[in-house]
């Protein structure tokens, strides 16, 4: 390095120049830092990092002898930046005490400055090419790197957040938290993970707790080529965790040059102070309702919830959260009371819009809950305006796809979530295309679709149980039987996979464990509550039609969850031509 020409590739360095450091993890791993330090060293500080361009990408290395020269000349600022003490390859890098070797040591920076700067002409003098607009994005899950497992809440809350203020961005894409928490702890390549949701950019980083203070360090990396295009670290008061949120989500958009509208951006840069107290109760809230789909599990995150605000009644997002999690208890793989659960869930759905009116995802809860309440023009209404707030919103085209079915406009369910699938492929996978396949009576599709997220998600409670209905409606009852076992184990052996269970049983001519099932669900039912669906779909299954008809009109009265598909559903069709049933159907509203 004694002239000023262009920095040699690696096939021409010698040994002269020291150790060859061919990537970003061993230029980080030689100085003793993470990945995102060293970027930011390198961006920020003037590290003398290259880089080598090939045909199709480009990548970086370093030399070992140039760093420890830059490491040297940079003790002082590199001391002030990590007051927490160095260790390593750095302390052996203290600059000495004597002018000398000052001297030197100026003069070898300014001879690798000097070629960085004749590197950087050369490569200008190219062809330049500008760079793509990004217009789809994930947000990996933040890496937890406390050293303290019970954190973990903080790095997925963090996570999701930032895909929430991202995602109301009506120019840009961003995959929901659904998907990308699916590539936790994940060994694939950026490439991969982007190939699988169809984005362009991928943004990761790492969270570190350390008392009342948090530390983001967070990158922005193209899909195409590896590419890091931005990385910056963030050091703030706990309390302060929202703003940090805020200027996140606005450095990302500022990077990817998506067209964000004024109204957009106020969006972005809203935020205020919260205590710690209140912010952790509601990470650990979200953190307790995506870990479970038991009772048990979503009573706990209500249990954080209320607590956060009964600290700040005013912090719109424990709200959403509660509203989320009573939504999750009106289900029948949970089994809640509906007509008492449902109210909740309009109501913190209400309050959370009243304090933050931006929020897609209030709308599409209330939207959900007055579909369950047979108001179909108000849910209609909701879900239109989550979209108007939200273009790219995945789970509003995913549940208006259930309204559609429920009309009996088969073709346009498909439609909706097909849609919802494009913009969010994992988290609008096949279960819900599968659902209203069957819905649709079109059973071996429904069966391909369910098996193929079968074949990626394993233990996807609902695809196993989605896929029971279809094989025991296309005249498998025999190969539901296992599917829907495994149902009943990951629900906790939930009232609507029993009930489902009993069917398929009965059908595979096994009445004696069919009776022991709809025993246990009446057993059960003296001790708490069962929803209706359960025996409606136990006694359909046994061929007990009367008493299916007077569960129905129990399910009518408590406003069961499986009269929405009254309309379509293929296990009423033996009771259409009875007056009773016709009558419920008008009685809903869907006739």
């Amino acid at each position: 390095m004694n002239d000023p020409s262009p920095v040699p590739s690696p096939e021409q360095s010698d040994q002269s120049d020291g150790e060859h450091l061919g990537s970003w993890k061993e230029i980080a791993t030689y100085v003793k830092r993470d990945v995102s330090t060293v970027q930011r060293w390198e961006k920020r500080e003037g590290m003398p990092v290259h880089r080598h361009v090939h045909a199709k990408r480009g990548s970086v290395y370093a030399l070992s002898s140039e760093l420890d020269l830059w490491l040297k000349s940079r003790r002082a600022e590199l001391d002030g930046e990590s007051s927490n003490g160095a260790s390593g390859s750095e302390q052996a890098a203290r600059p000495l005490s004597s002018p000398y070797w000052k001297w030197i040591a100026g003069i070898g920076l300014l001879c690798v400055f000097l070629g960085a700067a004749a590197y950087i002409k050369n490569r200008q003098s190219a062809t330049v090419v500008p760079a793509a607009r990004i217009d789809s994005l994930a947000v990996l899950p933040l890496q937890n790197l406390s050293g303290d497992p019970s954190q973990e809440y903080l790095a997925d809350g963090m996570t999701e957040a930032l895909i929430g203020r991202l995602s109301k961005i009506r120019h840009l894409r961003v995959i929901s938290r659904t998907s990308v928490m699916r590539f936790k702890n994940t060994h694939d390549s950026v490439p991969e993970i982007a190939k699988a949701l169809r984005v362009q950019a991928v943004v990761e980083g790492s969270v570190i707790r350390e008392s009342g203070r948090i530390r983001v360090n967070i990158q922005l990396i193209r899909a195409s080529s590896d590419e890091h295009l931005w990385a910056e670290s963030y050091d703030r008061e706990l309390r302060d965790a929202l703003s940090l949120e805020s200027e996140l989500a606005q450095s990302i958009a500022a990077k990817v040059a998506v067209t964000i509208t004024g109204e957009e951006q106020t969006s972005l840069a809203k935020a205020r102070q919260v205590s710690p107290e209140v912010y952790e109760n509601y990470l650990k809230g979200r953190f307790s309702l995506s870990q479970s789909r038991s009772e048990q599990g979503v009573q706990q995150s209500i249990h954080h919830f209320e607590e956060a605000i009964e600290k700040d009644p005013a912090f719109a997002p424990a709200y959403l959260g509660l509203a989320t999690a009573y939504e999750s208890l009106s289900t029948v793989l949970v089994g809640a009371a509906p007509p008492e659960i449902r109210a909740k869930v309009v109501n913190h759905a209400r309050k959370a819009l009243e304090l933050d009116p931006d929020s897609a995802e209030a709308h599409v809860l209330i939207a959900i809950t007055q579909q369950q309440e047979w108001h179909w023009a108000e849910a209609e209404a909701e879900y239109k305006l989550a979209l108007q707030l939200s273009p790219n919103e995945a789970l509003a085209y995913d549940k208006f796809a259930w309204w559609f079915l429920c009309q009996g406009r088969t073709e346009e369910a498909l439609s909706m979530a097909r849609r919802g699938r494009e913009l969010d492929p994992l988290a609008v996978s096949g279960t819900t295309i599968g659902w209203i396949l069957f819905q649709s009576h079109r059973y071996e599709e429904a069966i391909h679709e369910l098996t193929t997220v079968l074949a990626v998600q394993p233990d996807d409670v609902d695809a196993h149980w989605y896929l029971g209905f279809a094989l025991i409606a296309n005249g498998k009852p025999g190969d539901a039987i296992p599917h829907l076992e495994k149902a009943v184990t990951l629900s906790k052996r939930s009232p609507g996979t029993l009930g489902l269970l009993t069917r398929a049983y009965a059908h595979a001519g096994r009445r004696a464990d069919a009776l022991r099932l709809l025993a246990e669900l009446k057993q059960r039912n003296q001790r708490a509550y069962v929803p209706a669906g359960a025996f409606v779909n136990a006694y359909l299954g046994l061929g007990d039609n009367e008493r299916a008809l007077t569960w129905l009109e129990r399910a009518y009265e408590e406003k069961s969850n499986i009269l929405q598909w009254i309309k379509v559903h293929p296990y009423f069709d033996p009771l259409r031509d009875d007056p009773r049933f016709s009558d419920l159907i008008h009685r809903v509203g869907l006739d």
